[in-house]
Order: structure tokens, then C-alpha cells, then sequence
């Protein structure tokens, strides 16, 4: 199976999905959209979504475990470094048959290359802070966050969504 048309999506979401600003209450929308959607699906989820390094939302619904926020902290903290998602850099090492630990010398305890944790984008500003789904299987995860994303900043998310 070819890992290029996600690829080539995920570029795709980095790129479009860019807020005007991004405050204290977009990240309170933004994290209860994504609660919103979770309970729509009867998924619970963990969410975290930190800005500057400071964490300014987290919410562990129901039936999560304490294992889906060390998740969270893993996947953001890969965001936080290569400010690309955390399942992009995943598809990129399996692409290239490699990973965080290889390359870059990361401890996994610390770092993963799973789905769930996207950059948030503020255009003229860069990558300002990272949200973070866990408690789906990967893809899920990612896609929960980007839906979310993609409706905040007003793109339709059948322009950005995985195939």
C-alpha cells in the first residue's frame, strides 16, 4: 500500500488548516468541539491542547484510561519538535523504513510517531501550540482533531480529509 496520497493529504491539511488567531477561547471551542464530536460518535477521548508550552485545555472524558494522556503528552511532544503531525511523521518513517529513535536519538517513552496530535497553525505567526486526541485507533484520532480544526477555520473538511 502506498503511503503517498495520505502524505500528500497531511501536507495538504498543514497547509490550509490555519487559524487567524488562536487565544484562551478558541482553545476552550476547540476542545469542546473535538468532547462534542466524541460523544456524538459514543467515543470517549482525552484531549490536550497546549499553546507556548502551557497546557490551556485538557478534558479525560469517561472511560478513558490514565495511559491515554501519557499517549497525548508523547504524540504532542513530537509535534512540538517537528511541527508536523504526529501521524505525518509516523507515515513518513514508515515510508522510509526509520523512526524517531533511529534518527534522532528520541526515547520512546517520551516521544511517538502516532496519529493524534496536529500542529495548530496561526497564519503570519507559524505553529503557535498542538492539539491532541487519544483513545481511538490512530487514524481515528487524527482525524477527530482535524474535522474539528478544518470547522474552526472554516474549510470544508471533505477538501482536507484523509481518503
Amino acid at each position: 500500500m502506498s503511503l503517498s496520497p495520505d502524505l500528500a493529504r497531511l501536507a495538504l491539511q498543514e497547509e490550509r488548516l490555519r487559524f487567524k488567531h488562536f487565544d484562551g477561547h478558541t482553545a476552550w471551542t476547540l476542545g469542546n468541539r473535538i468532547k462534542a464530536m466524541a460523544d456524538a460518535a459514543g467515543t470517549p477521548v482525552t484531549v490536550e491542547i497546549r499553546v507556548g508550552g502551557h497546557t490551556v485545555f485538557f478534558m479525560a472524558m469517561a472511560g478513558t484510561q490514565p495511559a491515554n494522556a501519557d499517549w497525548a503528552r508523547r504524540k504532542r511532544n513530537t509535534v512540538e519538535l517537528m511541527h508536523r503531525s504526529s501521524y505525518r511523521v509516523g507515515l513518513e518513517f514508515a515510508r522510509d523504513n526509520n523512526s524517531l529513535e533511529a534518527l534522532m536519538g528520541l526515547p520512546t517513552r517520551d516521544y511517538c510517531a502516532h496519529g493524534g496530535a496536529v500542529p495548530l497553525h496561526v497564519e503570519g505567526t507559524g505553529v503557535v501550540g498542538v492539539v491532541t486526541v487519544s483513545g481511538l485507533p490512530q487514524r481515528d484520532d487524527h482525524e477527530m482533531a482535524v474535522a474539528a480544526i478544518a470547522e474552526l477555520c472554516g474549510v470544508p473538511v471533505a477538501e482536507v480529509a484523509l481518503g
